[in-house]
């Protein structure tokens, strides 16, 4: 297999793109998704893009999927791109994603590799099958970009010059931990698991009794990759029943999910969540407690639903993810749009 680095290319991409953080969101994710689409060729444009009401902007998911025919995902590969449109593809990337987001994505990826190696050369693995894809004209009054491949799904959403939606969002990890080689020890989504563990841990045994709302975690996150989501229901223990300790705790959890996302995006929805009613939050843990066990926890409010399962592979492989009741796909502000502006 043609060995592929994202950290190489990465660290291209942030040359390309260095000064994407002093721009405007919106208008930085127009100009570095107009910068790689102009390096395309006919054929990989027409592979590239998609109107932005087109079925394929919601059709996401974070499985392995097909290299080729039936099922596979739609948007360009990097591995049908010259090494100059990785860097720009990496550079549209990077405008959307905080810098800790940028590397957390980029080892996600990286971790194919891994698998390829542990897995005896499997041909459903590779680093260079992450497919991006650009819904709309960039700088249009309404379009979006999308990066994914297994265990990645970045989307974005802007309408009317600016970010309207950054989720869906996840992020997975196989292994959860490298535990052999040359990268042994590393835990792509370490923050999130053991800051997930350490609050459920805090809580005493009365909370836990609301905290706890089944002794065996689900197969996986309860979301699935569904288009739309809802609310799963009240049960967990709410915000107000913590301690003023575990409340910050709480916090300090959901910013790991949601500062993926570039700085300014991520005080927008933090401000969003805060507006919707900080007290209306609600932890739910499933499973047990050891660290080598499955478990799963989820942290949802009024607009919001963050969830985290580790139960496959022996607990070593993480699926963790941010979803929005009303945004996901910009799915609110677009409708507005759409309603007011001819088309």
């Amino acid at each position: 297999m043609k060995r592929f680095s994202p950290l190489l290319v990465s660290l291209l991409a942030l040359a390309v793109a260095g000064s994407a953080q002093a721009h405007d969101a919106a208008a930085a994710m127009a100009k570095a998704a107009n910068d790689w689409l102009e390096t395309l060729d006919a054929q990989q444009r027409e592979t590239a893009t998609f109107e932005v009401t087109d079925a394929d902007r919601t059709n996401w998911h974070f499985i392995p999927k097909p290299f080729e025919g039936e099922g596979m995902r739609g948007g360009l590969p990097m591995r049908d791109m010259r090494q100059d449109q990785r860097a720009l593809a990496f550079a549209l990337i990077s405008t959307g994603m905080s810098h800790q987001g940028f590397v957390t994505a980029t080892q996600i990826m990286s971790l194919e590799q891994v698998l390829w190696e542990m897995e005896n050369h499997s041909p459903k693995r590779s680093p260079e099958m992450y497919y991006l894809s650009i819904f709309g004209e960039p700088g249009s009054k309404a379009w979006g970009w999308r990066i994914e491949g297994h265990h990645m799904s970045i989307n974005f959403t802007v309408a009317d010059g600016k970010v309207a939606s950054g989720t869906p969002l996840f992020f997975g990890s196989n292994p959860a931990e490298i535990l052999e080689g040359p990268r042994k020890g590393l835990k792509v989504l370490g923050p999130e698991e053991d800051l997930g563990r350490a609050f459920a841990m805090s809580l005493s045994d009365e909370q836990k009794k609301q905290a706890v709302i089944a002794d065996k975690a689900p197969k996986d996150v309860l979301s699935e990759a569904l288009p739309e989501v809802e609310s799963l229901g009240q049960e967990g223990i709410p915000f107000t029943a913590l301690t003023d300790d575990q409340k910050k705790a709480i916090r300090e959890l959901i910013d790991i999910y949601v500062r993926r996302v570039r700085p300014e995006i991520a005080d927008d929805e933090m401000k969003a969540i805060e507006a919707a009613g900080i007290d209306k939050i609600v932890f739910a843990w499933a499973g047990e407690f050891e660290d080598t066990k499955p478990q799963y926890y989820r942290i949802q409010g009024p607009t919001f639903l963050l969830e985290y399962a580790n139960t496959q592979n022996g607990a070593n492989h993480v699926h963790a993810v941010w979803r929005d009741f009303k945004g996901d796909f910009g799915r609110d502000v677009l409708r507005e749009h759409f309603a007011s502006v001819p088309h």
